[in-house]
């Protein structure tokens, strides 16, 4: 049998005269072409009016008034149960993909994607043409609605006059569903004709229909009570303000021919026990015919159902104002579906050309579309030149006004006015989740940094300043900022720079505390006058390239210091020759040797560089698949994300249990400094002054402070508004904006002032920022395993932020706790989040493209259409760009990086267009790329989005 595979398509094909011009010499198809008798009424329920006439532009003028929504569809099917009594049976329901109703036993089938029958599509689209179409009934009653109906059904000779009561008792009989609390094992839907008139017979004793609802309603009470708790996992796959479409087929056999009603209602309404769930049925549709072996009222009605849950005609079927837009609607639904032939084939591998084809079709008929060669599809609501409300675009927020501070108003103007949504949105456990996620993830690299800053500037500032520092430019930000879902934090671009200019100080005889005031006052002058001209909008010309190279140059630094950090522990306490057992003379000889080398500090342990590696990897490990557990298949869903969402916290307890465990082991503990102190007091104090701690700060220093202020500038300017543009991509779908010029204005001034107390200088951390907007993700749950999740929405508010500062603020008074944790466990947290940086950003996936054979390579938009070489070409130059970066970075040419990740700006604009074409770019470097979602097909739906770069 010929089969249509049908894919969910995307865009309307031809116009119905050209899928009539293929079908003409189809006889099936011949007799129901657009031909339109007195045998085939159209009602509008508002006015009783008939609508006749149409010309091939009636779908571009559907009505406006009626908006679309999501489509709930149930698929009834008339059945006999064990005691002989008929009633309606639900057999399959569609939420975008079609699930079965499987036997023996009786349970829900995957989700699907829908196979429908060539011939019963056809026989779908004859009987519309013939049915009765009623359009916007004003009923809210089954009864009014089923009374409707069959007089309609009279008055177009589909059915007998004296037909019309068993066809409304049918339409009145109980619904039942397999959530129902009963057997349902003798269900049968192959009911005899014979059987079938006595059946009707016994219902027609009744003298009217009221008495049979009455009697449906008694024998549904106790089910009304168990179905007040309905399937919370259908709820939860039906989207918000969803309507249903109702869809009833059966075999009767008093019919003389099948019988069709398409009726849809004026408003949606909740239609008492006809629904498994309490979804409001907006259309109805009915088929009644008598058995026929030609007719497979099944499948028909399966076909119906699927195009109701397609976007594209239930679209049309919310607009349509008469008969032809839905079968102009039919036609383009077959013109984008795919004929596979009765080959006898097995095995699914053979039909994997299927969608390849699909996609390339849709492709081209998309481009004939813009070319104007097609119309465009029409959806029904399309903007009109006349309408009262146009439609209103998103602002940009990098579109300059013209006027001074004239962006940093708008900012305000926008974000300011959602204050208190900010508040209230934070109201979710999901939070209270990503605080204490986020606290140990800003707390980590804050506690890391700290110590890597302290070493390089010899203790002038260390981890109680970094810690300081991260609290108040935290809560400042937090209260105060556009953006509040960025994390304020130190980052390794800055770490490069502070040791730069420590040792330019040290080598100049320079105060290094004190340049950096003068810095500080440099960087408040300079940011007033980059927010005033509106100079935020630069970041514009930052494209997906540079993002890549940035966000892989700072995952990598938290990569390398991670294991730069463990083998110093191996270098200072190496693996040892010798035991520490009776033999008091060996064991002296041991200890002598690491005293000599302690200099006041520990070393020489044995097997403290063994444990610190089994304490970072086991924190790593764990974290890891705690977060893969999410996708799994053990445990209640809701079980599963709590312990994914907590997966940091429950590895830092592991190991620093694991630790506490082996006693006669030493490891390397937090240094956190008790109370609130500098961490060199007898170096310098909390306030720093500007004329030097003797007065005597060289004046031309003060003025010369503005270079390296102006590279502070580029670093910060450059981190913060990337990770702003990262956090913000409309694919993550946030809807109060946000603001370059105030978040900026802020991190700048908050971060010059800081320098007065000899606090570091901090920007939007790019790592904690994507982690903290992933944790307050909320993806969407597919329907069926080939569908993606999408993002339904992010908790855009200002608590978590909050909350995560003064928690790093509190972390002094905890010192005591902190301490109990090894510095080893901090290493595992930073090469996790490092790793986790990486996933989504499509150099990553490009590079290990290089590693694979192009059979292989994955169904991606920059790998379709870009040859491998010239793929691979890219990929290069973006290796190139970033080891010129490290290089730079890792040399006395340090203070020069900011400028070195500024000129990968003009090697975009004008050294790539003239190696890659405009369609290579467009692939390889779009700004509106896919998200990377990271899941896996036929597991738990829940998955957080990785950071789209």
């Amino acid at each position: 049998m010929v089969v249509i595979r049908y894919f969910n398509c995307l865009l309307f094909g031809r116009l119905t005269a050209d899928l009539s011009h293929r079908l003409d010499d189809i006889p099936v198809v011949q007799p129901h072409l657009v031909k339109r008798g007195s045998r085939q009424p159209i009602v509008h329920a508002k006015n009783d009016q008939l609508v006749g006439g149409w010309t091939p532009s009636s779908l571009q003028h559907l009505r406006r008034d009626r908006p679309p929504h999501e489509v709930f569809v149930e698929l009834d099917e008339l059945v006999v149960d064990g005691n002989q009594e008929l009633q309606w049976r639900e057999m399959a329901r569609w939420v975008k993909f079609e699930e079965e109703l499987e036997e023996e036993p009786e349970h829900w089938g995957r989700p699907d994607v829908p196979s429908l029958s060539f011939r019963a599509l056809l026989q779908l689209r004859k009987t519309i043409s013939h049915g009765t179409i009623l359009l916007d009934l004003k009923q809210r009653t089954l009864p009014g609605i089923a009374q409707q109906v069959v007089e309609q059904m009279v008055i177009s000779d589909q059915i007998k006059a004296e037909d019309q009561a068993g066809v409304l008792k049918a339409l009145l009989l109980r619904h039942s569903h397999p959530s129902d609390e009963k057997d349902h094992s003798l269900f049968s839907k192959d009911i005899p004709t014979a059987s079938m008139a006595t059946l009707m017979d016994r219902y027609n004793g009744q003298s009217e229909p009221s008495k049979n609802l009455a009697n449906h309603r008694e024998a549904d009470g106790e089910k009304n009570k168990s179905r007040i708790k309905h399937d919370v996992k259908l709820m939860e796959k039906i989207p918000d303000r969803a309507e249903a479409t109702v869809v009833l087929v059966g075999t009767v056999g008093f019919l003389d021919q099948p019988s069709v009603a398409f009726v849809r209602l004026q408003e949606a309404v909740l239609l008492e026990s006809v629904l498994e769930v309490p979804v409001p049925v907006r259309f109805l549709f009915l088929l009644l015919g008598p058995p026929t072996p030609n007719i497979d009222y099944h499948q028909m009605g399966r076909s119906i159902s699927t195009l109701m849950s397609d976007k594209d005609f239930h679209e049309v079927a919310y607009q349509a104002d008469d008969r032809q837009d839905l079968l102009t609607a039919i036609n383009h639904f077959l013109d984008c579906s795919i004929v596979l032939p009765p080959s006898g084939i097995n095995g699914d591998k053979f039909l994997h050309s299927v969608a390849s084809f699909q996609r390339d079709l849709l492709q081209s008929r998309e481009e004939e579309e813009k070319s104007g060669k097609l119309p465009e599809k029409p959806t029904g609501i399309q903007p009109d030149e006349d309408s009262l409300v146009p439609s209103k675009p998103r602002e940009d927020a990098l579109r300059r006004s013209g006027r001074l501070f004239g962006g940093l108003i708008k900012d305000v103007s926008r974000r300011y006015p959602q204050y208190l949504s900010d508040l209230r949105d934070a109201m979710n456990p999901q939070c209270m989740a990503a605080i204490i996620f986020i606290y140990f993830a800003a707390l980590s690299p804050a506690i890391t940094f700290g110590g890597l800053l302290g070493e390089k500037t010899e203790g002038l500032i260390g981890v109680s300043e970094l810690i300081v520092a991260t609290a108040i430019q935290g809560i400042v930000f937090s209260v105060l900022g556009a953006q509040p879902l960025l994390i304020i934090g130190f980052s390794g671009p800055l770490l490069v720079f502070e040791e730069a200019f420590y040792n330019f100080c040290k080598v100049g005889g320079i105060d290094y505390l004190t340049g950096r005031v003068w810095i500080g006052f440099w960087l408040v002058l300079i940011v007033l006058l980059t927010v005033a001209f509106e100079g935020s909008i630069l970041v514009r010309f930052v494209s997906r390239f540079t993002q890549e190279i940035f966000s892989f140059l700072i995952s990598l630094i938290f990569i390398y210091e991670t294991f730069a950090k463990l083998v110093k522990i191996f270098q200072e306490h190496p693996l040892q020759n010798c035991y520490r057992g009776n033999n008091t003379l060996f064991s002296s000889t041991c200890n002598y040797t690491a005293a000599a080398e302690n200099h006041g500090k520990v070393v020489g342990e044995p097997n403290t560089a063994l444990l610190s590696l089994v304490l970072m990897s086991g924190t790593y490990f764990i974290a890891f698949y705690l977060r893969k557990f999410k996708n799994s298949s053990f445990f209640p869903g809701r079980l599963r994300r709590i312990i994914g969402d907590f997966g940091v916290p429950i590895a830092i307890l592991i190991m620093v249990l694991v630790d506490y465990s082996v006693e006669d082991t030493y490891t390397q503990k937090l240094s956190v400094p008790s109370g609130f102190s500098v961490s060199s007091p007898e170096k310098r104090d909390w306030l720093i002054s500007p004329l030097g701690s003797d007065g005597q700060f060289p004046i031309w220093m003060m003025a010369a402070s503005i270079l390296p202020a102006l590279l502070v500038f580029i670093l910060i300017f450059m981190e913060s508004q990337i990770t702003a543009l990262i956090v913000s991509k409309k694919e993550r779908m946030l809807v109060k904006g946000t603001g370059f010029h105030l978040d900026l204005l802020l991190i700048v001034v908050v971060g010059g002032i800081s320098a007065l107390f000899g606090l570091p200088w901090l920007s939007a951390a790019t790592v904690r920022s994507v982690t903290h907007t992933n944790a307050l993700t909320v993806m969407s749950k597919p329907v069926n395993p080939v569908e993606k999740p999408r993002i339904q929405e992010v908790k855009e508010q200002r608590v978590t932020g909050f909350l995560v500062a003064v928690l790093v603020g509190l972390s002094i008074v905890i010192g005591e706790v902190l301490r109990q944790i090894p510095l080893a466990v901090l290493f595992g947290i930073f090469l996790y989040m490092g790793v986790m940086s990486l996933n989504g950003i499509q150099l990553t996936d490009r590079l290990i493209l290089l590693l694979m054979p192009p059979k292989y390579h994955p169904d991606q938009d920059y790998v379709r259409k870009v040859r491998t070489l010239r793929m691979h070409l890219f990929t290069l130059v973006q290796l190139t760009c970033l080891s010129l970066l490290w290089v730079v970075m890792a040399t006395a040419a340090a203070l020069a990086f900011p400028f070195v990740l500024l000129l990968t700006i003009p090697v975009r604009m004008l050294l790539l267009p003239r190696l890659f074409t405009w369609r290579e770019l467009q692939s390889l470097d779009a700004d509106d790329a896919e998200p990377h979602l990271e899941e896996k097909e036929g597991q738990d739906e829940y998955s957080q989005l990785q950071m789209p770069v």
